[in-house]
């Protein structure tokens, strides 16, 4: 049986859709058999992140209303085994129910070992049918204090969720200690035990306009950051990194 995972943010710009989608490919290179669903409906990006630019002709809701079997909407990876897509569409269809998502997760537990799933930002329908199914939530967040403050927000609507977590992204240590803030004072602000730290990589924008994914023959900080999340995901041990 699978595990969901919604990695969601207060806002947008966090860096949420790339975090998904070097996880996703993380776990895959694991040897885990993993989905990615783009719930960010009418601004998805996933694809690009993954390097599956354009490949998709069906979207998450095709599934999810009965219109196409899941074997069918998901596209595989063509150079990442074990990595799959599903996108999302352009709009918002009146008729799709949180019930009818938890059903297309349900049919997707059966097939893949994870189903991470790309939230979109804010707190409005679309972020509910992202976390209506889900095991877990990663709440990414940035450290300036709209962010923080954002995350907070959203930890407020995650109370049936068990277990959240947070990661901390585009850190830079020379502006940490400028505002003379560190990890554990956001940790506070978002009331979440921390997952992953990601530095500040310019690498990740270089790997989205190459179409490849970031995890993909990069030893950058940011590619094993995902890497290190992943796997403490998949309950291994691993220190968090140290940015400096």
């Amino acid at each position: 049986m699978g595990t969901v995972i919604a990695v969601t943010s207060g806002k947008g710009g966090t860096g949420k859709t790339s975090i998904t989608g070097g996880v996703a490919a993380s776990l895959a290179l694991l040897g885990k058999s993993v989905l990615t669903i783009d719930m960010d409906i009418g601004l998805r990006n996933l694809d690009i992140t993954l390097g599956l630019n354009d490949r998709a002709l069906m979207d998450f809701t095709d599934v999810a209303l009965g219109r196409c079997p899941l074997s069918r909407a998901a596209v595989t990876h063509p150079t990442v085994k074990n990595l799959s897509l599903l996108t999302a569409p352009m709009h918002l269809p009146a008729n799709l129910t949180e019930d009818k998502v938890r059903a297309l997760l349900k049919a997707a537990r059966d097939h893949y070992d994870y189903i991470l799933i790309d939230s979109p930002a804010g707190l409005g329908a679309g972020f509910r049918l992202a976390i209506c199914g889900a095991d877990r939530v990663v709440v990414v967040a940035t450290n300036d204090a709209s962010s923080l403050r954002d995350a907070q927000r959203t930890v407020g609507e995650l109370s049936e969720i068990r277990q959240v977590h947070l990661v901390m992204n585009r850190i830079q240590p020379k502006l940490l200690r400028k505002l003379r803030t560190t990890i554990d004072d956001a940790m506070n602000t978002a009331g979440l035990p921390l997952l992953g730290v990601l530095p500040e990589d310019p690498k990740v924008m270089l790997c989205a306009n190459m179409g490849q994914p970031l995890v993909v023959q990069n030893h950058s900080g940011a590619a094993q950051a995902c890497r290190n999340i992943a796997q403490r995901l998949d309950g291994r041990y691993v220190p968090v990194m140290r940015i400096r």
